[in-house]
């Protein structure tokens, strides 16, 4: 479930959900991708399907209309090399967050091989 304001920064977190998601710059976004919600659902629906028993926080930032990029960090400290997205040729929509989100759920499961 995430829960977000429509200010610059939202975050996701309860205790039995494995993904503690934060969103900066979230006022940057088109419409179309749900803002921070929008984005940190995606993440939580590709690590349930995915990473389903590895915890991990992620903070994305909205560096413009098509572009981000995002750290991770997992519960056991180990970090992730950032992650980034960019959209040459037209702004992040629902589509490109989602195959974002499956990008991250997939490094996360490469940290367990």
């Amino acid at each position: 479930m995430a829960s977000a304001s429509g200010g610059a920064c939202g975050m996701t977190r309860a205790t039995s959900e494995p993904v503690t998601c934060r969103v900066t710059g979230d006022e940057k976004l088109p419409a179309e991708v749900g803002g921070s919600q929008g984005i940190c659902g995606a993440i939580e629906s590709a690590a349930a399907s995915r990473a389903p028993s590895i915890d991990f926080t992620i903070e994305i930032q909205v560096l413009s209309a098509s572009s981000l990029s995002a750290d991770v960090k997992l519960a056991d400290g180990t970090a992730l090399p950032k992650q980034k997205l960019t959209i040459s040729d037209r702004q992040l929509n629902k589509s490109s967050i989602g195959r974002f989100a499956s990008a991250i759920a997939d490094a996360v499961v490469k940290t367990r091989s």
